[in-house]
């Protein structure tokens, strides 16, 4: 099955059995920011069409987007700890031995912003997996990590979804 054949089997799902779209959400999200995965699946693009059935149907914006949240939290937390627990020994794993030169820059990145990286990183796509990953090699706190992991995953899920659960019909007020 290619990507292209789960995205529209996902999105089928999700259009026909509305209790699914938390559940899927969560999943997406989990993938979309768990290092390693997320370099293989577009979840972020899913993530935009199921905010964009919300005004086509009755799926709940809140179920979603918290869904979205939650697994986009709970994979940076496994990276985090992957980090932690494996250290620089993930340097010798793929795709880091085919592209050498992105735990460095993620390292340069997370050494000058910190937390804020943390936060940061959610929103910067190559950056996204990575981040938590490395943070997890330095050592970084939990609790500092966790809050920024945490505000960032809400931000970007509602940064994903809203658009398409709300702009749609916002445009069709605004321009009738």
């Amino acid at each position: 099955m290619t990507i292209g054949e789960m995205s529209d089997a996902a999105l089928t799902v999700v259009r026909t059995h509305h209790a699914w779209a938390g559940p899927i959400c969560f999943g997406l999200a989990f993938l979309e920011s768990l290092a390693f995965v997320s370099l293989l699946v577009p979840s972020a693009i899913l993530l935009i069409a199921i905010g964009g059935l919300v005004p086509l149907s009755s799926i709940s914006f809140t179920e979603i987007w918290i869904g979205a949240a939650v697994g986009a939290a709970l994979g940076d937390w496994l990276s985090y700890w992957l980090g932690h627990r494996f250290g620089h020994r993930i340097s010798t794993l793929w795709p880091f031995t085919r592209y050498p030169e992105m735990l460095p820059r993620t390292h340069r990145f997370f050494e000058r912003w910190g937390a804020l990286g943390v936060f940061l990183g959610r929103f910067l796509g190559p950056l996204r997996a990575t981040v938590p990953l490395v943070a997890g090699m330095g050592a970084m706190p939990f609790w500092p990590f966790q809050i920024a992991n945490m505000t960032s995953a809400l931000l970007w899920s509602a940064g994903l979804m809203v658009p398409g659960a709300f702009g749609v019909a916002w445009m069709r007020q605004v321009f009738g």
